[in-house]
């Protein structure tokens, strides 16, 4: 039997929360939101997705502060104009497709922020291009030759905290199953937890115990108010000589786990361009091994993982638990289904598509029938 096409259950406070299957759809940014309010590119883009056959959809990457976007067009829900906009995309978009549990990744960019979109070039935007000050742990940019970043007070990280925890509490409201913090790609909790990023002299810098202090203060935190599903993406190495390690992320996920942590989320890099990462088949797949074999929390991996086959494998071998996707579901927004009836799985479909299947996948949707006169 398929494991990557068995169910999948996360424990949280409120109760489990079953996955029909192992595949999940990661969160990936669309560059399209108006003053951080989601639009209908968001209620395609995400009735498309939770039509893909994956057992779980993350939304994007989402601001829990105007100033915390990466861009200006990126996804926020920070007050009642963005919830507002957000519940009504998903909402609509939820309708249109088979009951599939839904995260939301909430995230702040930190000396990441004020970016052009990346059709735009990507690059920090000046204050008369629309750009803003950036935060981060310490003034350090992320380019050479950038405006320096503001360092964070003390009294900004409590209220950062409470960003995050107003912004959990919305997500709760719009009925999202499971929250993400994004603590990877760079942004500010990856930018706290690397010492390339963070040379604090205070109790927030320096020491490992130091640089993971402030994530764990956050996490516990928005624990402490969300009883749903709850995890962390951690970017398990800033493939870049005296970075952050997957040693250290493993750590990090023992530490994360007595404060109630239901997954971690194993990424790499974002934190400096002069990382070195070794690209190829299931890169990542051996930090996600790591942090599962030494923590014991639901682990999922993601990276260059295309083929259901290799997605089987990496589950039949023990290194994750859970196969995210990003850019593959761009392209092929039915991986789910190929990827069923390539492993013999099955998955739960819109009743308008179950006349599509080829004669070679009929089982992929189960024993669903339809007639005409």
């Amino acid at each position: 039997m398929s494991l990557l096409f068995s169910s999948y259950v996360l424990s949280s406070p409120k109760g489990p929360l079953t996955l029909s299957n192992r595949v999940v759809v990661a969160p990936m940014c669309q560059y399209s939101a108006v003053n951080g309010e989601a639009q209908d590119w968001h209620l395609m883009h995400w009735g498309n997705l939770l039509n893909s056959g994956a057992g779980l959809f993350i939304i994007e990457a989402t601001g829990v502060t105007p100033e915390g976007r990466i861009t200006p067009v990126c996804l926020g829900l920070w007050d009642d104009r963005t919830e507002a906009a957000l519940k009504d995309k998903l909402t609509r978009a939820r309708s249109l497709a088979p009951a599939t549990p839904v995260f939301i990744q909430l995230a702040h960019a930190g000396r990441k922020a004020s970016s052009a979109s990346p059709w735009a070039g990507g690059q920090l935007l000046s204050k008369e291009q629309g750009g803003w000050d950036m935060v981060a742990p310490s003034a350090i940019p992320q380019l050479k030759d950038e405006r320096l970043p503001h360092e964070l007070s003390k009294t900004e990280l409590s209220e950062l905290i409470a960003a995050f925890v107003i912004a959990a509490q919305r997500a709760e409201r719009i009925g999202i199953d499971g929250i993400e913090l994004h603590g990877a790609h760079g942004y500010l909790l990856h930018q706290f937890l690397s010492p390339i990023a963070n040379q604090r002299t205070d109790e927030y810098g320096g020491s490992y115990e130091n640089r993971i202090r402030f994530p764990l203060e956050l996490f516990a935190a928005v624990r402490k108010v969300y009883q749903g599903v709850l995890g962390i993406r951690i970017s398990a190495s800033d493939w870049i000589e005296g970075g952050w390690t997957p040693q250290e992320t493993a750590d990090f996920a023992k530490q994360l786990k007595p404060l109630g942590c239901n997954f971690v989320h194993i990424s790499s890099g974002g934190i400096s361009p002069k990382q070195k990462i070794a690209l190829g088949p299931r890169y990542q797949v051996p930090f996600a091994k790591i942090v599962k074999e030494q923590s014991g929390l639901p682990t999922m991996t993601v990276g260059l993982i295309t083929d259901p086959h290799e997605a089987e494998a990496i589950l039949q071998d023990g290194d994750a638990d859970l196969i995210a996707l990003a850019r593959a579901f761009l392209y092929k927004p039915r991986w789910g289904w190929e990827a069923a009836a390539a492993l013999g799985g099955t998955v739960t479909a819109n009743e308008r598509y179950w006349r599509c299947l080829p004669r070679e996948a009929q089982a992929v949707f189960g024993s669903v029938k339809v007639g005409q006169r």
